[in-house]
């Protein structure tokens, strides 16, 4: 990240941006002039709103169920303080720093919008927040994602307000002090402000934001492993033949097979017993993979659509228009971001209960045409790396047990105002998980296929996997061969963590833009 502050306009926040902040402890974001300028005319609209003295939802009314009941003029910043201090309700872990970093970086994005009726000083006072590292403690549940991500949002301005936690070096640390310590002064919300900061998307959208880059980088790194797999086991590139593909256009099914025939180019391995195979075709998960991998793909690019539309969009409630009209809506719903959570969800477990079949095809000697059994140099006395599959097959079943969709789960709250509620966060929850689960299958994927390379030898795979061999095996991640038996516990964490970081991302090996998203 530049030293330069991210302008923020409401409008044209992207992905990337938001992995960017939310990954660099020192990123900082401005108010551009136009929405500052946008949003102090809003501002205006909402106090002479109030001073007509009319009934405005949240402004000088209570809230949800308490909607019908009057608050006197006198009492309304009272009102918006009590709103925070009550609806701070969640309990659990703390969400990630990069989480939380993202959720504060999104909401004063939509604060920054002209609908919000805001003042621009909200809006500062969050971004120095930002700014300084001054994390909130956002328990992870407690959110249904209904009237927006009302608790996880509730304790970002509590502690916007100096009152909660921080996010401190050894643990929660009061409010207060952090913000004394930064040199930044606690904020008093004023009329509508409690309510416009609390109804919003912006807890699961930011798990969504993060979630699709990390899972678009996993989806071209699976491509890879499965290349890679595919040479290990000297089957048939014919699958790929991008006339089959034009045959059955799918977006995600074209891209998968380009991906992989540009990963296999001029390997040698395939030329070896290209003359005398007897093979007609190769096993589902070898075959199948552009068909498999390529609905995964989709699924992702469709949830990057949803979360494009979430970053810019009004959530709060009620809206601010510029012809003085303040209606009350429900953007704030999540529906929108709940299912495309719990597409990842579904896609990245599909990734990954793929990876295992071919995990199991490389290790299964009655499986592998030649290989030994479990890839040990001395099967019997050596198990090589037969534990490796169990290990994947657990973290398959466990994310298909995480994958039936939360969205569909609605409890009412509220009293029964709030009736149809979308379960957003657990949604996040639990594909955040599953993409976890998913980035070690695909390393464990990576181990087996890179020890089965090696009983090739001298034989060369196609470039692309060849490169991506010699990085699991350089200095950069460090695993070498198998020649003995060794735990595979610290090297499946060390490829599981290069696969997060990108590391065997194959755009590094094949550029090319046709495979990013």
């Amino acid at each position: 990240m530049t030293d330069a502050p991210l302008v923020l306009d409401g409008s044209s926040l992207t992905i990337e941006t938001v992995v960017r902040v939310a990954r660099a402890a020192g990123a900082r974001a401005a108010l551009a002039a136009p929405a500052r300028a946008a949003l102090a005319r809003s501002r205006a609209l909402v106090e002479a709103a109030v001073a007509g003295g009319g009934a405005l939802y949240g402004i000088n009314t209570g809230f949800g169920k308490l909607a019908t009941v009057r608050v006197a003029d006198s009492r309304l910043d009272d009102l918006q303080v009590n709103l925070i201090r009550s609806h701070a309700a969640g309990v659990g872990a703390p969400l990630p720093r990069e989480v939380v970093r993202a959720l504060m970086l999104l909401r004063a994005n939509v604060l920054a919008r002209p609908t919000s009726g805001v003042r621009p000083e909200l809006v500062d006072a969050l971004l120095a927040m930002l700014g300084a590292d001054v994390l909130p403690w956002v328990p992870e549940q407690g959110s249904v994602g209904a009237s927006g991500d009302l608790a996880p949002l509730a304790h970002v301005a509590l502690a916007l307000m100096g009152e909660g936690q921080v996010l401190g070096a050894a643990g929660p640390e009061p409010a207060a002090a952090a913000l004394a310590r930064a040199g930044l002064a606690p904020v008093r919300f004023a009329p509508k402000e409690g309510l416009a900061f609390i109804n919003g998307t912006q807890a699961q959208t930011a798990l969504l934001a993060l979630l699709v880059h990390d899972a678009e980088v996993l989806w071209r790194s699976a491509a890879a492993a499965a290349a890679m797999s595919l040479e290990a086991l000297r089957g048939t590139p014919t699958a790929l033949d991008p006339r089959i593909h034009a045959a059955r256009p799918h977006a995600g099914q074209v891209a998968t097979a380009a991906l992989m025939r540009d990963l296999l180019a001029a390997s040698e391995i395939r030329e070896s017993h290209r003359a005398d195979d007897p093979r007609v075709q190769d096993a589902y998960s070898l075959r199948c993979t552009p068909q498999v991998l390529g609905a995964v793909r989709d699924g992702i690019a469709y949830a990057r659509t949803v979360a494009e539309v979430e970053l810019n969009a009004s959530t709060d409630n009620p809206l601010v228009f510029d012809d003085g009209a303040v209606l009350s809506g429900g953007n704030f719903h999540g529906q929108p971001v709940a299912q495309a959570l719990d597409l990842l969800a579904i896609a990245l477990t599909t990734l990954q209960g793929i990876a295992e079949r071919r995990i199991e095809r490389v290790v299964n000697p009655d499986l592998s045409d030649g290989l030994p059994a479990f890839l040990a140099r001395d099967p019997g006395l050596a198990s090589g790396y037969m534990m490796v599959q169990i290990t994947a097959a657990g973290l398959v079943a466990e994310s298909r047990s995480l994958a039936a969709p939360a969205s569909i789960q609605s409890i009412p709250t509220d009293a029964n105002q709030e009736d149809f509620v979308p379960m957003g966060m657990a949604a996040a929850f639990k594909a955040r998980r599953i993409l976890a689960n998913a980035q070690r299958v695909v390393a464990a994927e990576f181990l087996c296929a890179a020890q089965g390379l090696e009983f090739l030898r001298p034989l060369k795979p196609g470039r692309g996997v060849a490169m991506l061999h010699e990085r699991i095996r350089g200095p950069g991640i460090g695993i070498g061969p198998l020649e003995a038996d060794r735990p595979p516990a610290p090297d499946l964490e060390r490829l599981a963590a290069a696969v997060a970081a990108g590391a065997l991302d194959p755009l590094a090996a094949v550029p090319g833009e046709a495979y990013l998203h």
